[in-house]
């Protein structure tokens, strides 16, 4: 065949998205074969700009359907209503999407409306409750009975997609954050926090924004951290802001005037990687970080009841602690004042892959379209 035969269209729409695709839009645009088109829907927006820049990428095409307090009904019929149109004047063979948004389900619906195959990065996610995470889990379900090139991450995931019925073809790819991540870390990037010194504390690193948390967990949330920073005076939280101000209302009010709490905006990526580097543990409900810290050997204790990986649990990086306020003090303070219980942790092997799943993403996609 001819080069530039094959045309894909990657879809995105929130910065973890933009995150874990960035390294395989590079790896696409590296190759002659592709003709490939990058959409971003706008569901998030200066956090996705922000990414894009970092990894020098534009995009061929932006639905900017972002708008103040929207809903998932509004993002999702927004998002089909768009991608219609425009899948319709790229013609792609082959959509990719990414992990479990309400953009990459729009997509993938919309693509399969037009007969396109649908290929999944980050498939086979799964905690078994269907609200928790929401709306995550539901869309990742659904994902997979629309897509026909499903990347699994880690073996466990592999294992849940062939457990789900689906169609298509299966493959266990490594996770293409490790990709992204890699390519970073290696700048060692700089995280300048006005006030906080680095080498004064123990810099706790907490990121807050699940929807499961909203209302009485995330109360809950605020005094496990504030009885970590009365048992701990070398210790300081620094805490990036969720734009919802469902989220960040409740913790600036109660956390804002305290000495050793830095609350930030959302830090941009090559921030958030430096920030990882210098802290020294993590309480988060985030997906993304459970995977990424325990590449730059930090332990994470995660804000939730469920996870949907597991893996990281199991190896020993990541512990389910929920969202308590005797639990997350009782958690945290283990490991900062047991050195052997933190070196274990932060030594444990990280399951999540050696930095080339995109790599092996572009040959399972040429192999699929020759």
């Amino acid at each position: 065949m001819a080069l530039s035969t094959f045309s894909i269209c990657i879809t995105l729409g929130t910065r973890p998205e933009a995150i874990k695709l960035a390294p395989v839009i590079q790896q696409f645009r590296q190759l002659p074969e592709f003709k490939t088109h990058v959409v971003l829907t706008g569901q998030h927006r200066e956090m996705v700009d922000q990414v894009m820049q970092l990894f020098e990428l534009q995009a061929d095409e932006d639905l900017k359907i972002m708008q103040p307090k929207q809903s998932l009904t509004e993002i999702t019929c927004r998002s089909l209503h768009g991608l219609e149109g425009l899948f319709e004047k790229i013609a792609p063979q082959l959509i990719i999407v990414q992990g479990d948004t309400t953009t990459a389900f729009a997509a993938a619906l919309a693509a399969f409306y037009q007969k396109i195959p649908v290929g999944h990065v980050e498939a086979g996610l799964r905690t078994d409750n269907i609200y928790n995470p929401y709306p995550e889990e539901i869309n990742r379900r659904l994902i997979s009975q629309l897509t026909q090139l499903h990347f699994a991450p880690t073996q466990k995931a592999f294992e849940n997609v062939q457990r789900s019925g689906v169609t298509g073809e299966i493959h266990l790819t490594g996770n293409t954050v490790i990709d992204a991540l890699l390519t970073v870390a290696d700048r060692y990037p700089e995280c300048p926090i006005p006030g906080l010194e680095w080498n004064k504390y123990r810099v706790l690193l907490s990121t807050v924004h699940r929807r499961e948390n909203w209302g009485e967990p995330l109360k809950d949330i605020i005094e496990g951290f504030q009885l970590i920073l009365d048992k701990f005076p070398d210790t300081a939280l620094l805490l990036p802001l969720h734009r919802n101000p469902t989220v960040r209302e409740p913790i600036q009010k109660a956390l804002g005037s305290h000495p050793r709490v830095f609350l930030t905006e959302p830090l941009n990526y090559a921030q958030l990687v430096g920030a990882i580097q210098r802290c020294y543990l993590l309480l988060t409900d985030s997906g993304g970080i459970q995977e990424e810290a325990p590449s730059l050997g930090k332990p994470v204790l995660v804000l939730r009841e469920t996870t949907e990986r597991p893996e990281a649990v199991e190896a020993g990086t990541a512990k389910l602690i929920g969202t308590k306020p005797t639990s997350i003090a009782t958690e945290a303070s283990e490991l900062l004042s047991n050195v052997q219980a933190y070196q274990k942790m932060a030594n444990a092997i990280n399951p999540f892959g050696d930095g080339k799943a995109s790599q092996r993403i572009a040959r399972i996609v040429k192999d699929f379209l020759q």
